[in-house]
């Protein structure tokens, strides 16, 4: 199988395929599916976003998607921002600002199943 364009989803930030459906519109994908072109960005999740750099910005280590839900959310609502918090933080692994890891190992975010953390990325 030859080597397919990629690029990232617009809402969720994973990784999307070329297919063959879009042969003669692949520069105007900016979307995964139907649910990400309808949620698109929101408020919150530039916020998540935010968070998310602020906190490593202020830590020398990694964080966890939820310490970015937390500080977004209220008490009762940051469990809701948990996925809106992933989403973000792949949303900001394409645009090279941090790295999603697991067990210490950069992990691709689009595939990582479980419990992830968040670092600045490491040059050089």
């Amino acid at each position: 199988m030859p080597d397919l364009p990629t690029k990232t989803c617009a809402s969720c930030g994973r990784t999307i395929t070329w297919r063959k459906k879009w042969e003669r519109s692949w520069d105007d994908v900016r979307y995964c599916s139907d649910a990400c072109r309808r949620r698109g960005v929101t408020d919150v999740d530039r916020r998540l976003e935010e968070s998310i750099l602020d906190l490593l910005g202020r830590r020398t280590g990694t964080i966890c998607p939820s310490d970015a839900a937390r500080a977004v959310g209220d008490e009762d609502s940051w469990r809701d921002l948990m996925e809106p918090a992933r989403r973000a933080a792949r949303r900001l692994v394409a645009a090279g600002e941090v790295e999603v890891t697991q067990g210490g190992k950069v992990v691709d975010p689009s595939t990582a199943k479980g419990p992830i953390r968040i670092r600045r990325v490491r040059r050089g």
